[in-house]
């Protein structure tokens, strides 16, 4: 008796649940209210439920729904789709495009701190001299700033080092050697052969080495960090197709024809929804997580051998130092130019001394207190510090898309959620991100044959990018297709190990090729030789017969 009691008690409660959630799905006010906080007129929303049997995306019978509201949701669906993904790529830009400015930021005003630094240097050790012959250092910063905002395509750095060298040789020779006028084409016989002269020791070379290496870093990596919230955001403007559309329409606005406003999609079913909407994004990701990696290497190398600031500020030590060489050199330097380009003409003015020519004597250098203040508040080991963390986090931004979307309170577990057709659990097989997975979405048909072209592109430039990292971290500059060779050496002498840099210098002053005559191995004959390289060849060969004949 008691056992028939209860079982009619049950059938009564479900009879009267059934009752009332019937109940609530033909009053649709939940729903009126939902749907106007979209801004959409109230009064499209029927007050009870209505036979749907003209729905073309959600499920048919008693709905809350009209067509036209179908169409309107289905375009709101769009908006809601975009929004997260569009947040999501926002944050990514934000964080990179402040990197990128403190990055650039600090870079000019490194080279701004240095050139400062170097002219108050030189006005206090080198006085007028220096002064008078200010422009050519002014220039040399010029073309340094240039390199760093054009590259190479500007600025050819192994040119403009060569040529300060050389400039800088050729006025120094007329300041220690007053004595004597020289003419243009002399001193174009003197600047031919700054390599084999060497007046400013192993400086120039170092030098040029250490600044190609920290400028073709620094220019790269500043490239690259304006690349990513340029990506970023061509990608993520990537509209949606219909399917997709149709797809999330279905999946967030679906639940509000039947009544339930408050229910959200099962997780798995919006992952599969998501990677369906977002596969040409995911396909992204290999050539960006390379592309990454590259950053991060090259960061490396900003840290350690390629630092910027190490480079830059001490430059003008670096400089003075190389006049100090040449200054003390001076000697020597001269009497190898006049063998190598013949005598030159006195002047009717007394001889001066190194003193009076305008070079006071040996630099002293400021003490640590009176070096300029780090460059934009900050220094290269927190920059890149902090870059790094950035660039890490950055892996796998666009496979992992779907999963920070379908997050949070957006998505619902178990049996309490949406899975597309009733309030059940969604037994779906989650597909695996990219194009190539989803041929059998089982919500937005996606064609696998045929791949954004947006996207693709992007996927070019990025690999692009990681071709000029990869040859940064090498110090090598491949941003542009017109790059040229490497260029003449710099003052310096040449950097292959056969070079002998002990041997004595020979000039030609008829011919101005860099190719020098091989080292006497008769050292009574060596100082005659050496003179005949200045003679025309014919008389060279005259001579040489006469000798010959002289011998015998």
């Amino acid at each position: 008796m008691k056992t028939t009691a209860a079982f009619t008690v049950c059938i009564y409660a479900v009879i009267f649940a059934s009752v009332a959630a019937e109940q609530k799905s033909k009053n649709c006010n939940e729903v009126r209210t939902a749907y106007s906080s979209k801004g959409f007129n109230i009064n499209d929303v029927p007050n009870k439920g209505i036979h749907a049997a003209h729905l073309k995306v959600c499920p048919q019978g008693f709905s809350c729904c009209t067509l036209e509201m179908e169409e309107k949701l289905s375009q709101q669906s769009r908006t809601d789709l975009k929004a997260p993904v569009s947040q999501l790529s926002a944050n990514l830009q934000s964080t990179f495009t402040q990197r990128h400015q403190h990055f650039d930021k600090f870079f000019k005003e490194l080279l701004s701190n240095a050139e400062k630094s170097l002219n108050d240097m030189f006005v206090r050790t080198y006085g007028m001299m220096y002064v008078k012959n200010a422009e050519l250092f002014k220039h040399l910063f010029y073309n340094l700033r240039r390199y760093y905002t054009s590259g190479a395509t500007a600025v050819h750095l192994d040119a403009v080092l060569a040529d300060f060298w050389a400039e800088l040789l050729e006025r120094m020779f007329r300041l220690v050697n007053v004595q004597y006028e020289f003419s243009d084409s002399y001193m174009e016989c003197v600047s031919r052969h700054t390599e084999q002269l060497k007046p400013f020791g192993d400086v120039p070379r170092k030098l040029r080495l250490q600044l190609t290496r920290a400028f073709v870093a620094a220019r790269t990596f500043t490239l690259g960090l304006a690349l990513i919230p340029d990506v970023a955001s061509k990608v993520s403007a990537v509209s949606a197709s219909p399917s997709c559309v149709r797809a999330a329409m279905k999946m967030l606005y679906c639940p509000y024809c039947t009544g339930q406003v408050a229910l959200k999609p099962c997780k798995n079913y919006c992952l599969n929804v998501m990677r369906g909407c977002l596969a040409n994004q995911a396909d992204l990701d290999t050539e960006w997580n390379n592309f990454l990696d590259a950053m991060l290497s090259l960061a490396e190398r900003l840290e350690g051998p390629f630092n910027f600031e190490s480079v830059i500020d001490p430059i003008d030590v670096k400089i003075s130092d190389a006049i100090m060489n040449m200054q003390e050199n001076s000697m020597q330097v001269s009497q190898k130019v006049f063998q190598g380009c013949g005598p030159p003409k006195a002047t009717a003015r007394s001889r001066r001394s190194t003193k009076d020519s305008g070079f006071p004597g040996r630099f002293r250098p400021y003490s640590p207190d009176a070096r300029p203040t780090t460059a934009a508040g900050t220094n290269m080991d927190r920059l890149v510090t902090d870059v790094k963390k950035k660039l890490k986090h950055a892996k796998k931004f666009w496979s992992t898309l779907p999963d920070t979307v379908c997050a949070g309170d957006r998505v619902a577990q178990g049996d309490e959620c949406w899975n597309g057709t009733a309030k059940s659990r969604y037994e779906s097989v989650v597909l695996g991100n990219g194009l190539a997975n989803q041929v059998s979405n089982p919500h937005v048909e996606v064609d696998i044959t045929k791949p954004d072209v947006l996207i693709r592109r992007q996927i070019t430039v990025l690999r692009e990018m990681t071709s000029w990292l990869k040859a940064a971290h090498s110090g090598n500059d491949i941003t542009t297709d017109s790059e040229e060779g490497s260029g003449d050496e710099s003052g310096s002498g040449c950097d292959s190990p056969s070079c002998d840099t002990d041997k004595d210098i020979y000039f030609s002053t008829t011919t101005p090729v860099r190719s020098r005559v091989g080292k006497p191995e008769d050292k009574s004959s060596g100082s005659v030789q050496q003179g005949l390289c200045s003679l025309p060849l014919v008389l060279a060969g005259l001579v040489l017969a006469l000798l010959a004949l002289y011998a015998r």
